[in-house]
Order: structure tokens, then sequence, then C-alpha cells
């Protein structure tokens, strides 16, 4: 299936996701909103691919939301001219359209597959929010990050004031958050937004799509389940994550994948993995 804002290719139990509007700086035009849960979760549900990377193309990974969808987000499902006048009901809407792009992003951390984003030049608003749902971030040299919404009048609403605090020291991402100014990949690094940065792109993407296949030779089941961990962990308490791993392993751990583990290591081969199950369509 082709689409707008995207290019989709997966090899090897990876599936590289691909930002393709380089000319317009892979701003986030209302299509962008629909296609990347779509595709998200179509690998998800399909299951065969075990990693998901997150790159894009052109000079800047991406410039943020377009400005079509602040000027009647044309486009965007449920945000059609209103019917009515009436302020509280606008103002719903309003509340259930920041909603919807918020799921555009939860998409990233729901899948059960691990996503890795790979960002070279800006990072700006709405990309903020959008590697911040990615489980690892890598950086080019010249790469920076920008809470770009505090820079033109408005609160940030889709997932960066929520994730950045988790992942960097808290009075770091208020300042980012605060001042708009630009992070470089080196400070990114140095407070642990980034896991690595590259003096290139194409160094970039060859480390992180080996680190990909590195993910998609694990056990699919456990890499789920320990994505589910980490993220239950970030969001309870200790003793909440604890319960949660004990009752996951009670239902989910099963010695098959553990013993061809042990298999292949006696016989020293690469380790063969049954794919996730497809999810559920319907009863």
């Amino acid at each position: 299936m082709g689409y707008s804002c995207f290019d989709v290719e997966i090899t090897d139990k990876v599936a590289h996701l691909r930002l393709n509007r380089p000319d317009e700086l892979n701003t986030m035009v209302p299509a962008f909103w629909s296609e990347l849960p779509q595709i998200v979760r179509e690998i998800d549900d399909d299951g065969s691919a075990r990693v998901i990377v997150l790159s894009s193309t052109g000079r800047h990974f991406s410039a943020g939301m377009d400005l079509s969808v602040f000027t009647g987000g044309a486009g965007l499902p449920g945000n059609e001219e209103p019917r009515t006048t009436e302020m509280g009901r606008t103002r719903a809407r309003l509340r259930q359209t920041a909603l919807l792009l918020q799921e555009s992003f939860n998409a990233l951390e729901k899948a059960r597959q691990p996503v890795l984003a790979a960002v070279q030049g800006g990072c700006v608003g709405g990309a903020v929010d959008m590697v911040t749902a990615c489980d690892c971030r890598y950086a080019t040299a010249d790469a920076f990050f920008v809470v770009q919404e505090i820079n033109i009048g408005m609160t940030a609403d889709v997932g960066t004031l929520q994730r950045l605090p988790k992942l960097i020291p808290e009075g770091v991402a208020r300042e980012l958050a605060y001042t708009g100014r630009r992070m470089p990949a080196a400070r990114a690094k140095e407070v642990g937004l980034v896991n690595e940065v590259f003096d290139t792109q194409e160094a970039m993407l060859e480390a992180v799509m080996e680190i990909a296949r590195e993910i998609a030779a694990k056990s699919p089941l456990a890499i789920w389940g320990t994505k589910e961990m980490i993220n239950y962990a970030r969001d309870h308490s200790v003793a909440d994550g604890l319960n949660y791993i004990a009752t996951w392993q009670t239902g989910m751990f099963q010695p098959a994948d553990m013993m061809e583990s042990f298999a292949a290591k006696s016989e020293k081969r690469d380790p063969r993995f049954d794919d996730l199950l497809p999810n559920p369509k319907s009863f």
C-alpha cells in the first residue's frame, strides 16, 4: 500500500519506516496523523516484524506540525466543520482532536515491537513528541531537538511534556520546554535523550539497523514482555511492577524459547524463534 508521508520496507524481521517529504522538511500534514498509527498497528497486528526503525529523509528529521493542521485540521477525522457554534460542544470536540493526535504517537509505545528512532538534523515540535514515544533514540552530530510549541505561544500537547521528564532530568526538560532552545545532539546524549551520536546519517542508519537485527534475533515474546515491563515500571511503583511481572510470567513464560536458546548455543547456530501470533481482529 502506498503512503503519502512514509516509505515502508520490511526486511529480515525489521520494519523500516521513513518519513518521505524532505522538500517540505517532513512536516506533519493531516495525512501523517492517520498514516503513522495505521502503519504501526498493521505491523503490530501482523506480528512477523520484530523491530521497527523510524528514520527520515533530507536535511531534517521533521520540522513538526504542518500549519495546515493548525488552520482547521483539514482531513483530520472528527475535525470537520462544526455543526454548532455552542461553545461547550466546540471545546469538547477540540479536546477529542487532541486525544486523537496523541493516539498517533501512543501507537509507537503500545506496539509489541521496540521502536528505534534515527534522527538527523532538526527534530522540532511534534517530532519531539514522536521520538519520545519510541524505545530508543539515535542522532547525527548535526541533530538538534526543540520543544517548539512554546516559541509559537502554545503548550505542547501530544506527549513531550509527559514523556520527556521520564527520559531526562526533570530540570533539563523544564528548561527546554520553558525556553524553546535547541538541544544539540551532544547535549542530548549527555543527558540521556539519545543513546549514541554518529558523524553521518549513513553511519547512524547502519548502526541502528544492526541494533535492530540484534534485537530481532531474540525471542519476540521475551522482547514484548521486556518492553511491556519497562513501560509499566516507568508509570508505577516498584512493588506494582514486581507484581505485574509475576503475573505476566505466570501466563507468558513458557520454556520453548529458552530451550531453543540453549539448543542453539550448544549446536553453535543462531536460535530460531516463532513469530508473535497476529493480533485478533474479531471474535
